[in-house]
C-alpha cells in the first residue's frame, strides 16, 4: 500500500505538471559559449529557503542551470528511484540519504544543517500548549506531517514513541496530515489547526502567525542533513563542486542567515 500511495502523489504530481520543479542561476551563456550546463537538485521543501539562495549563488559564479524540485523526502526518494536520472539530492534528514546509499545512489555525501522539530502554534498560544503531552489535551486540532511523504511525520512517531506517547493517543486530535512541512505552517497561517510540529527553521517563518514552543533537547530527536551526489549524475564533477560549496563558509553562512542551524544541537 506504502508503494501504490507514493506512485499515485507522483502520477497526479505528472499529470497535473505540478512536480515541484524550479530553475535558479546561470545566465544563459554556458561554459565557454556552448550549451549551458545544468543539474538536477532534489530538495527536501522544508530545506527551500536555502536552497534558493545556494542555487542562484552557484548557477551565477559557474554559469549554470540549476533546476530544482522541492517536494517531501519520501516523494522526492521515490522519484529518484523511478527516473534514476538527476544529480543531487538534500532530503530534511540523513535517513533518506543513507536509503539512497544502500540503493547505490549515492557516491559523495557531507553534513550539512540540523533541523530540531519544534511544535508551531497559533499567535498567542491560546490552547496552552508547553509540551508534546499538551497536543493530546481534548479539543486540540493538531497536524502533523504524513511519514510516506516527508522526513518530519517519520521523525515525529519516533519523537512520540521516544517519550512513550502512543500513536492511538496521538490520532484522537489528528485533523491533517500534510506532504511537506512547509504545508503545516500554511495551516497555522489559515487558523485551520491549533497546533503542529515543524523543523524549528519552517516555524520562524511563520512567526508573524503563529509561535514556537521549542521541546527540551532530551525529548526531542535533532534531525542532520545530508546532501549528496547522485550516481547517475551527466556532470558529477560539477555536482561535486556544488557539495563542496554547499559545505563550504559561504554556503554555510547562507543557511546561518535562514536562520538554519550549522552546528548540532547538544543536550545540557
Amino acid at each position: 500500500m506504502r508503494n501504490l500511495w507514493l506512485a499515485m502523489i507522483l502520477f497526479g504530481m505528472l499529470v497535473l505538471g505540478i512536480g515541484g520543479c524550479g530553475g535558479g542561476g546561470g545566465d544563459g551563456s554556458g561554459a565557454g559559449g556552448g550549451e549551458q550546463r545544468e543539474l538536477l537538485f532534489y530538495c527536501g521543501a522544508g530545506l527551500s529557503e536555502p536552497a534558493e539562495e545556494l542555487v542562484k549563488v552557484f548557477g551565477a559564479e559557474h554559469g549554470v542551470k540549476m533546476v530544482t524540485d522541492f517536494a517531501g523526502s519520501e516523494v522526492l526518494m521515490s522519484k529518484i528511484k523511478l527516473g534514476r536520472s538527476g544529480d543531487l539530492y538534500m532530503p530534511g534528514d540523513k535517513h533518506y540519504v543513507d536509503q539512497a546509499v544502500a540503493e547505490g545512489f549515492i557516491g559523495q555525501r557531507r553534513s550539512v544543517c540540523y533541523f530540531v522539530p519544534t511544535i508551531l502554534v497559533q499567535k498567542g498560544n491560546p490552547k496552552g500548549i508547553t509540551g508534546l503531552r499538551d497536543l493530546l489535551k481534548p479539543g486540540v486540532k493538531l497536524g502533523l506531517g504524513d511519514e510516506r511523504a516527508c522526513a518530519i511525520g517519520r521523525k515525529v512517531k519516533k519523537i512520540f514513541e521516544k517519550n512513550g506517547i502512543e500513536w492511538s493517543e496521538v490520532q484522537k486530535n489528528l485533523k491533517y496530515q500534510s506532504l511537506t512541512v512547509n504545508d503545516l505552517g500554511v495551516q497555522i497561517e489559515a487558523k485551520s489547526l491549533d497546533a503542529v510540529v515543524v523543523w524549528d527553521a519552517v516555524a520562524r517563518q511563520f512567526v508573524q502567525n503563529g509561535e514556537a514552543v521549542s521541546l527540551p533537547v532530551a525529548e526531542n530527536i535533532i534531525s542532520t542533513v545530508d546532501i549528496g551526489v547522485l550516481e547517475f549524475s551527466k556532470n558529477k564533477e560539477l555536482a561535486e563542486q556544488f557539495v563542496e560549496f554547499v559545505d563550504s563558509a559561504k554556503g554555510q553562512a547562507i543557511f546561518a542567515k535562514h536562520n538554519y542551524q550549522t552546528t548540532e544541537p547538544k543536550a545540557e
